[in-house]
């Protein structure tokens, strides 16, 4: 028998000193991941100078890993190699188009990350002196930010190659948000409001003074000219169009967004008619409960019901709100055992959202750290418990960005030592959100959705999947306008037209992003499927779920063939 092969110790050291150097280039990619040791640098990443720069150090690596022999690797050694030269090409191909000339949009962006950065409660480190020092370094950074952003607006504007008039309109309040008289009402001004108690009162004073001064004199003036310059110079120049098709090279782009967020080579057409399909199972599935608690009229009228009609709002409190999901979470802990050998050490929490945050907050996971000292954190926003409906799709929700979703698949990858760092902290779109959308579908074997109305919760968040195929390929290859898909979707979902809208327009501004939800969750069932037929008796569940977790993120591809061995090795 052969004897398994070693870890490749070179391999290793190459691929921690990439890690490094990656934190180095993307300091706040190194705060999001707890590593503090940059956290007073912030660089405008989208200059032609400094992707020049990042274009050197992934060739450099990519150069560097194939001197290895895939070949003489060992499993997890073939699949780091595998995950890097995919993720390296994508990253070196991204360089080449000219996204960078959209430097700030509506929703992922900059200018907003920045404000919940210096907002002291949310990522950045506000607890010493020396934390509120790194703050105002990157302060200094946000000022030439944006001036470099204005830079490259204009580089758009030349090369016909700008923001939909849509998005635009949407930044311009943003922008003018930010722009106050009182210092102390600055979102900014969050970490002064919060000082620790234990600073010296030379250092208070000494940080009141140059935090005001930062805001009244740096970041309330950049806001202010970004405005000015999006409202006069830029807003009459953006685009009609609703599709990135509408851009000079826009179809290439889109082909690349696709492989980037699907981590495969579907075509648009393919994603659009696999969406078609989709929508019409789990509207005929809708259409089957409907039946089963016996109203009579259309899907839509249903829908209207469930929005208003009083049953469905009974709540009082946040707390009861928040016991509500803590009692999904006891109904299924006895099902998860049998679904899984392996669950992740790092404690998980049941939280409010934040009232400064919570309007325009959605449900979410913020992970807890690898070491366990930060619990992971699932945020449920409830600004008026009375109004909360329990037709939401609760269950679906808490399976999907709780457990075993986020928190398993995050925790899990932290928590393995034996991966290299760019694996532990790495994201694959497909991957992390395929695995939280596939979990939605296990909500009967967890012993969940037993409640008609709590099923069609959960076949409204699996139908807004699905939709986003349909208008995303739709908006940027079919000329389908932003009001039509607004409009599609409307008809086919339990949904506001205000958040319908706030949907469209996100699509519109991170081509292909949408994709990777129901790519990645029907790759994971059709492997499931697969193996079940194939492995008959010797097929276990949890195995299959363990296997899936164990290496952490990956692109499909790498996933599908990791998957394979295993169960040729099980057979």
């Amino acid at each position: 028998m052969n004897k398994p092969r070693k870890d490749n110790k070179d391999l290793a050291v190459l691929l921690d000193k990439y890690y490094e150097e990656r934190l180095q280039l993307f300091p706040l990619e190194a705060t999001t991941n707890g590593d503090n040791r940059y956290n007073d640098k912030l660089y405008a990443d989208f200059t032609d100078s400094y992707r020049q720069q990042l274009n050197g150090f992934y060739n450099r690596y990519l150069s560097g890993i194939k001197q290895f022999k895939r070949e003489e690797l060992n499993e997890n050694d073939r699949i780091s190699y595998d995950i890097f030269i995919e993720e390296t090409n994508l990253n070196i191909e991204g360089l080449t188009y000219h996204d960078n000339y959209f430097p700030l949009n509506q929703i992922f962006s900059s200018h907003l990350f920045f404000a919940q950065l210096g907002s002291g409660s949310l990522i950045q480190p506000f607890q010493t002196v020396q934390d509120y020092d790194n703050w105002l370094k990157r302060i200094d950074g946000i000022a030439a930010y944006m001036d470099s952003a204005i830079v490259y607006f204009r580089k758009g504007i030349a090369a016909n190659t700008v923001l939909p008039k849509a998005l635009v309109v949407k930044m311009i309040p943003q922008m003018q948000s930010f722009v106050i008289t009182d210092a102390t009402k600055s979102v900014f001004y969050g970490p002064i409001t919060n000082m620790p108690d234990s600073f010296s009162s030379a250092d208070k004073k000494r940080l009141t003074e140059a935090y005001t001064k930062a805001i009244t004199q740096q970041l309330i003036p950049a806001y202010q000219k970004m405005g000015d310059f999006l409202q006069n110079e830029y807003l009459p120049k953006a685009r009609t169009t609703s599709g990135i098709n509408g851009i000079p090279g826009g179809d290439k782009y889109y082909n690349y967004c696709i492989r980037l967020q699907t981590t495969t080579n579907k075509t648009p057409d393919e994603i659009y008619n696999t969406g078609l399909a989709e929508v019409k199972r789990i509207r005929d599935e809708m259409e089957k409960t409907k039946a089963q608690v016996g109203f009579t009229g259309t899907l839509n009228e249903f829908f209207t019901y469930m929005k208003t009609d009083k049953k469905f709002t009974p709540y009082k409190t946040p707390q009861e709100v928040l016991d509500a999901f803590e009692r999904i979470h006891k109904t299924m802990e006895p099902h998860l055992k049998q679904m899984f050998g392996h669950t992740p050490k790092t404690p998980f929490e049941i939280k409010q959202t934040e009232a400064f945050r919570e309007a325009s907050a959605s449900a979410e996971y913020n992970q807890g750290s690898a070491d366990g000292s930060r619990p992971g954190i699932f945020y449920v926003p409830i600004i008026d418990a009375t109004k909360f409906n329990i037709t939401s799709g609760m269950e679906s929700l808490f399976l999907h960005e709780a457990i075993p979703g986020h928190h398993y698949q995050i925790s899990l990858q932290q928590e393995n030592n034996k991966l290299p760092q760019f694996r532990r902290f790495g994201i694959s779109n497909a991957y992390a959100e395929g695995w939280a959308l596939y979990c939605e579908s296990l909500g009967k074997e967890l012993g969940l959705y037993t409640d008609p109305y709590q099923y069609m919760g959960a076949l409204g968040d699996e139908i807004l999947r699905a939709i986003r195929l349909v208008v995303d390929a739709g908006l940027h290859t079919k000329n389908m306008t932003r009001e039509e898909a607004i409009k599609y979707m409307l008809d086919n979902q339990q949904i506001s037209e205000q958040l319908a809208t706030s949907e469209i327009e996100r699509y519109m501004a991170a081509p292909g992003q949408a994709l990777g939800y129901k790519i990645g969750s029907l790759k994971i069932r059709e492997l499931r499927a697969r193996y079940e037929k194939e492995l008959g008796s010797k097929f276990r569940l949890a195995d299959f779920h363990d296997e899936l977790l164990k290496d952490g993120n990956m692109p499909l591809e790498v996933l599908e063939k990791k998957m394979d061995a295993w169960a040729a090795s099980v057979k």
